[in-house]
């Protein structure tokens, strides 16, 4: 009777050894990094590519699990959002994607259960003049060319707040990039970088608290046209930072961890063009 009780306690531990092990495993925040197919030219707008850097960069960082889409735009199996924290799109215009008929239930839900949302570049903006204010409530900021311009230049990057997260870590710098002129913001939206174009300051990354969503926190920047930005350990942990806040991590003092090599970043060689008939 003792034998058999004392293998019944070490069978006991064994299995609380088991679901504390897979409670540690499951415990990490998990945020779904999202491209769509390229539609730019080559060096630019490289969606895929610079999804899977972040990926990798997000995932240097502790307690965080980054996962890359298994499909473009928006994943086919429910379960991959299973305990999703937040949300990244380097993309096509995501307002399009995110607002679409045929999941616009389906991210209502997820937005207003607090999970975090971050746009990078063209991703912070839409095709569709008549979702600019479901995508201001959500992202905090918009990108249309209804109201907004391009211009692309070297600039530096200045910090508007220099205490908030997403400036933690790096310096201004100088950025070779495309940016978008005159955006709409929402009333709450918080600006925290700007640039100086043509004399005029042009807010380009934003954060979002959506106070009709909860807990829920936005993350947007216009930066990220060329592939060369990403090769800025800086420029990563400008971005890094925002997801991570998206994502309620704490944003240590000097920024998130943004390291990443030449093999991490190097492109692929681009297609053959099509052969001429």
């Amino acid at each position: 009777m003792i034998r058999l009780l004392a293998m019944a306690w070490v069978v006991l531990l064994g299995c609380q050894t088991v679901v504390a092990q897979n409670g540690a495993a499951n415990s990490k925040t998990i945020i779904l990094v999202i491209p769509t197919a390229i539609d730019h030219a080559w060096n630019t707008h490289m969606y895929d590519h610079e999804c899977k850097l972040l990926v990798k960069c997000l995932n240097r960082n502790p307690g965080v699990e980054a996962v890359l889409s298994p499909d473009l735009d928006w994943p086919k199996d429910p379960k991959v959002l299973q305990g999703v924290k937040s949300i990244v799109f380097y993309s096509r215009p995501a307002g399009d994607i995110i607002f679409a008929p045929e999941r616009r239930a389906q991210t209502k839900e997820l937005f207003d259960s607090g999970v975090g949302f971050a746009a990078i570049h063209w991703a912070t903006g839409t095709n569709e003049a008549k979702l600019g204010q479901d995508y201001l409530d959500l992202l905090g900021g918009w990108f249309h060319f209804n109201h907004s311009g391009l211009k692309v230049g070297q600039y530096p990057l200045v910090k508007i707040d220099p205490a908030h997260p997403v400036c933690n870590g790096w310096n201004s710098f100088p950025l070779t990039d495309e940016i978008y002129l005159n955006l709409k913001f929402h009333p709450q939206a918080k600006p925290q970088v700007r640039v100086k174009v043509d004399g005029k300051d042009q807010v380009v990354a934003w954060v979002h608290e959506r106070k009709n969503q909860g807990t829920g926190r936005s993350f947007g920047t216009t930066l990220g046209h060329f592939h060369d930005n990403f090769t800025n350990e800086s420029f990563r942990k400008m971005l890094l930072n925002g997801i991570l806040w998206t994502a309620h991590v704490p944003v240590p003092e000097n920024g998130a961890d943004a390291k990443a090599n030449e093999a991490d970043w190097r492109l692929p060689t681009p297609p053959a063009p099509p052969a001429k008939k």
